[in-house]
Formats: C-alpha cells, structure tokens, sequence
C-alpha cells in the first residue's frame, strides 16, 4: 500500500434563517428550499463537474441530506451519512417541542451564562464542544450581531495589537528553556519573593455583563413550526430509497 497522505476537503454549510443569508425568503424552510440550497451551494462552489461528494448531517441535518440525495440534487454524490435521527423518534418529539422551547431562557447575560446553562440542562455534556454549538446559536441584543461573528473580531483585533509581543514571548520561553537545560536540577527549584507574588496579577476572565451585553437566540425556531412535519415524514423511506451507499449512527445502540 502506498504511505501517500490522503486528503479530503470537507465544507460545512449554514442553513436559510441562521442571519447569515440576506434572501428576503429565509422565512422558508421546507425541506424543498433547504435541500435545494445544499444543490445549489455545491453548484456555486465546484460548478457543473463537482468531484465525488459524501453528504454528512446530524440530526435535522441529517434528514435534510437524505431529502438533497433522494432528489439528486448533487450529481457527483457517492455516499450518504446520517447521524443521529430516526423518523419515528422525530416525529414523536415533535408534539413537545413547543413546551420544550417556552422552557428555555431567552436572554442570557453573558455568553458564558449561555455556555454554563448548554450543559446544565443537559444539551451537550461536553463542556468544550457547549463551547463551540452553543455560541453559534446565539447573537447580541443591541447590535443582532452573531457572537460567532463578535468572537472572531475580539481575536482579529487581540492578534493585531498583541501580535508581537506574543513572539516577543515565545522567544524568551525558548531561551528560559535552553538555560534551564544547562543548569542543575538544584537550581531549578526557587521559591518566589514577596514582591514577586505582588506583582504578579491573573488575567480578568472576559465577562461580556461588564459592558451589558445581552444575548438572544439568533433564530427564533418557534416561527418554523410549520415545516417541522415536512422534515421528518417518511423519512425513513426516503434513507432507504436513496441510491447511493448510505449509513445509519445512532448513539446509545
């Protein structure tokens, strides 16, 4: 066998209604528009001669994928991966769903009051990926700006004004490194001086309610009730009339 790398480019899509679309029809979420948006992202991304193409969806996105392949919107597709949804458990959660949204908080005081209450409540259990999903759902009050969108300027503006004195930094670690290399273990171990431990200062957590910044889900998912049904129905079906190598990963099974 060859030792060659294999690399697989992968894109990952936002939907209609996720603010970041300007289509004065993102109020439309059927399964129709949201598969033939999926066609049409991957038209506009590799034109009429798209390479072999694997749909990957989780949940909602799942069910979206499985309606993409069985219409045969991607030509070039050549594999089909769901994760995570069944058509009977969907649609037997459908008739909760409302309560479940009214239950939630529609404001949270910080981002990480937002982080803090995804695992709490048992949304992700994983504290570093309620991190990731959970930021991505939500956006600021005053300004609607995504917090995704909000987290990337903090980090554009801290690495131009910080850049330097970050190299500055490692440079001085990788010196430390080398002298402490070349000196006994004895004089390694120091203890720290009284002034030493005053001057020193652990960074301020960053706290989005020092400025009042309050957030809000970015999408409002009560108003797409309407196309819940359209999603899920004969789901199954479809999955397996799809014609292309597909799998089924469920977790708990």
């Amino acid at each position: 066998m060859s030792n060659a790398e294999i690399q697989i480019p992968f894109a990952c899509t936002s939907a209609a209604a996720q603010d970041l679309f300007s289509s004065s029809n993102n109020q439309d979420l059927s399964a129709e528009r949201l598969s033939s948006d999926v066609g049409n992202i991957i038209k506009e991304m590799y034109g009429d001669e798209p390479p072999p193409i694997i749909l990957v969806g989780h949940s909602m996105g799942g069910a979206i994928a499985v309606h993409t392949a069985i219409r045969h919107l991607v030509p070039s597709l050549i594999g089909l991966i769901v994760i995570d949804v069944v058509e009977g458990t969907a649609m037997d959660a459908l008739s909760s769903m409302q309560s479940f949204l009214k239950g939630r908080p529609s404001i949270f005081k910080s981002l990480e009051q937002g982080i803090e209450w995804c695992v709490r409540s048992g949304q992700v259990r994983n504290l570093e990926s309620a991190r990731v999903s959970m930021v991505g759902q939500l956006k600021r009050v005053d300004t609607e700006e995504t917090a995704t969108a909000e987290l990337e300027h903090q980090i554009e503006a801290n690495t131009h004004s910080g850049g330097t004195s970050t190299i500055i930094e490692e440079e001085e670690e990788e010196s430390s490194a080398k002298d402490s290399k070349s000196k006994p273990v004895e004089e390694k171990v120091t203890s720290a001086s009284p002034s030493d431990k005053a001057e020193f200062k652990a960074p301020a957590p960053v706290s989005s309610t020092e400025d009042g910044h309050h957030y809000t889900w970015r999408i409002d998912l009560g108003k797409s009730e309407p196309f819940w049904r359209g999603w899920f129905e004969g789901l199954s079906n479809k999955f397996l009339s799809c014609e292309v190598p597909k799998m089924l990963l469920l977790a708990g099974v």
